[in-house]
């Protein structure tokens, strides 16, 4: 085991303890779910920041994106004693979990890969003690105060509801774009397994390789199906909870808001990279919509790639 693979276990460890001992010593009889999932998300924002400090790697915060926001579901679901309507949503989170930490995984994220973004952003910051700043106020606490406010609907479901039609429907939705994201994330996996000689290259895809991104498959709709999906996830879980209360507009609406800004932004600085990296991606981006997919898009370059792997 290399030295990054000991700190990632060592980290998940404490992370493990952080749950265990939160919920020992601030048990649900005397806490609410948001106060305890409140002083999990500070204390393993500070051990996240301990941790980039001393590894100098900057991921710790993404390695958690796929587990917190599950243990919190799973907080909520046992304060209301597991019952059905809470058990619903916790359910599809569960699964979104899976789906992210396989995905994460397989890219190297639990082994030693730091997130590429996070380096090109500190030669951008330049100066050390703005890169702290921001180390610890977006990258350590920010990104997991979100983990807080994206899975706050939850606290809006009542134990003693029963499943209505409407929720089961909104649900089935966040499903459905589960199911997206997580087709999104094979088809981009495979295309760039193939690209850097890891898999046999499929001859219908030799211009994207060429080019060196995708464009097909999903990526004719949207350049990041992905988060479309995720987005769409997230969407649909507000309102699968909110089904439960007398209208749509809540307090917990910040959630699923503040998680789509930061998809704007991370969508703007993600393509700002590749951009520079590919000379054809300027042209890719007049022809698809970034997240959204375009109404009646017949572009040229769409109509070309789709008939290309017919």
């Amino acid at each position: 085991m290399n030295k990054r693979r000991l700190f990632i276990s060592i980290f998940f460890i404490f992370v493990a303890a952080i749950f265990s001992g939160v919920l020992f010593l601030a048990p649900s009889f005397r806490y609410t779910a948001v106060q305890q999932i409140t002083i999990i998300t500070m204390l393993s924002a500070v051990l996240s920041l301990l941790f980039s400090g001393f590894t100098q790697d900057y991921s710790w915060t993404d390695r958690l994106w796929s587990v917190s926001p599950v243990g919190y579901a799973l907080i909520y679901a046992s304060h209301q004693g597991f019952a059905p309507a809470i058990m619903f949503p916790t359910l599809l989170i569960c699964l979104w979990g899976l789906r992210l930490t396989f995905n994460f995984a397989r890219r190297g994220g639990y082994r030693d890969t730091e997130d590429y973004r996070w380096s090109i952003l500190r030669e951008r910051i330049g100066n050390p003690i703005l890169w702290t700043l921001f180390n610890i106020l977006f990258i350590a606490f920010y990104q997991q105060i979100l983990f807080i406010l994206f899975t706050l609907p939850l606290n809006l479901i009542p134990s003693d509801s029963p499943l209505s039609p409407l929720t089961v429907f909104y649900g089935l939705a966040a499903l459905l774009f589960l199911i997206l994201e997580t087709t999104a994330d094979e088809q981009q996996y495979r295309f760039q397994q193939a690209k850097h000689g890891y898999k046999t290259r499929d001859k219908r895809y030799e211009q994207e390789y060429e080019k060196g991104f995708r464009t097909s498959g999903l990526f004719s709709l949207s350049r990041h199906p992905a988060y479309l999906g995720e987005l769409g996830f997230w969407w649909f879980i507000y309102l699968t909870a909110s089904s439960f209360t007398t209208g749509y507009v809540n307090y917990t609406l910040i959630g699923p808001l503040l998680l789509t800004l930061l998809f704007i932004g991370s969508t703007r600085f993600t393509e700002g990279i590749t951009a520079s990296r590919y000379e054809e991606y300027r042209e890719y981006q007049r022809e698809v919509w970034p997240i959204l997919p375009r109404p009646f898009n017949h572009s040229r370059e769409t109509s070309r790639i789709n008939s290309s792997v017919r």
